[in-house]
């Protein structure tokens, strides 16, 4: 099936542009204009009271969407914010003082929290262990085993790693590993939200998920979103007025009050358009009926095409046997990663021909999604048959 049609603005924008960088900034369907719009005439038909719109309508229903897809029990655990580097500051903010803190992570986390912990490194505010992602094969394990040693006040680590796609089978298993039971255990979710199926209901009660709408939901920036466990009572130090909206009246000299679920962790005043986006975005999936589970044998599809079609075009300067991660392995994100010393020259070659993908050092990405069809994987394929060193 083709689902272009619905992606008509974003595509009729620059229609000779071939966009394969999903993973990145991922076209938005039209549904998100009119949410757009409608944002802008609710502010200016209820001016200070759009916020209760907001609170009252627009979130629960981003929060329903969040919970039903994650096989969360309480839409309530979910709070939205404007990118999930405001969450990471709340969340280091909650480690024990007076001392650094200890950090189990990995060495494939996005800069968002890897840049962050690197400071608190410099300053001796932070300890990190960092186990390596490669081999893939016995990542989980090994990460495990170093979970079961046990003394981390911190232990994050991605869904599907930014850099190759490798993808984490069985979140259970790790973050059961962990025998603290004071520990924050943040899972980065960014490239696993509305890309790979998920469900957090075996352990939405002891780790804390973070994702939203710029990549695979389809509803750009601002959309940010963090599951909290429930029935903790964690108190952030980083904390914004809006994190005990409902108190802001009482006078209250005592300890500083928090919103229960997830709200104890928002921040302060924030542009709700984009939440208006990701729910057009949700309502769109759901009025076509389609599933995670449809959106990712879609986009498997595509990424089985291209591989076959890079395999019949036979240069040595990407070829199937350049993957990072094999198209055939299971535990995969929605990117294709190629490690090639020609990636500077091929992804230069490309954006000249306009055609986006997407390069870190001598990485090379392709995203897949659902704004693509057959079509554009032979257009592609045929573009670097052109171009391809």
């Amino acid at each position: 099936m083709s689902f272009k049609p619905h992606f008509a603005r974003f595509l009729a924008a620059d229609p000779g542009r071939l966009h394969v960088a999903a993973h990145s900034h991922h076209p938005w369907p039209d549904a998100t204009y009119e949410a757009q719009v409608q944002c802008w005439l609710d502010a200016a038909r209820l001016a200070d009271r759009k916020w209760d719109k907001v609170f009252g309508e627009v979130v629960p229903r981003a929060q329903a969407h969040v919970a039903r897809r994650l096989g969360l029990a309480d839409p309530a655990t979910v709070a939205f914010g404007p990118n999930t580097h405001g969450f990471v500051l709340r969340l280091l903010s909650l480690l024990p003082p007076g001392r650094p803190a200890r950090v189990l992570t990995t060495d494939g986390e996005f800069h968002s929290f890897a840049r962050q912990l690197r400071r608190l490194e410099e300053d001796g505010l932070a300890e990190a262990t960092r186990v390596k992602v490669a081999p893939f094969a016995d990542f989980a394990e090994r990460f495990a085993a170093a979970a079961a040693e046990g003394g981390h006040d911190l232990v994050f680590f991605s869904q599907v790693f930014f850099n190759s796609g490798h993808a984490v089978q069985d979140l259970g298993a790790l973050v059961g590993a962990v025998p603290d039971a004071a520990a924050v255990i943040v899972i980065d979710g960014y490239h696993g939200f509305l890309a790979l199926p998920t469900d957090l209901a075996a352990v939405e009660g002891r780790a804390f998920y973070l994702a939203g709408g710029y990549k695979y939901a389809m509803a750009g920036e601002g959309a940010a979103f963090l599951h909290a466990p429930p029935g903790r009572g964690l108190r952030p130090r980083d904390t914004g007025w809006f994190a005990s909206f409902g108190t802001l009246e009482a006078e209250d000299d005592g300890p500083v009050p928090y919103a229960a679920g997830g709200a104890r962790f928002l921040g302060a005043t924030f542009d709700p358009v984009g939440l208006y986006r990701f729910n057009a975005v949700m309502d769109w999936l759901d009025g076509l009926g389609l599933t995670v589970a449809a959106i990712h044998a879609h986009v498997r599809a595509l990424q089985r095409r291209f591989v076959a079609g890079l395999a019949a075009l036979g240069r040595d300067s990407l070829h199937p046997g350049r993957l990072v991660v094999p198209v055939e392995a299971p535990a995969r994100g929605h990117f294709l990663a190629f490690r090639t010393p020609h990636a500077a020259a091929i992804h230069r070659r490309l954006m000249d021909a306009n055609v986006v993908a997407d390069r870190r050092g001598e990485l090379l990405r392709f995203g897949f999604g659902l704004y693509h069809d057959a079509d554009d994987i032979d257009r592609l394929c045929d573009a670097l048959g052109r171009l391809l060193p």
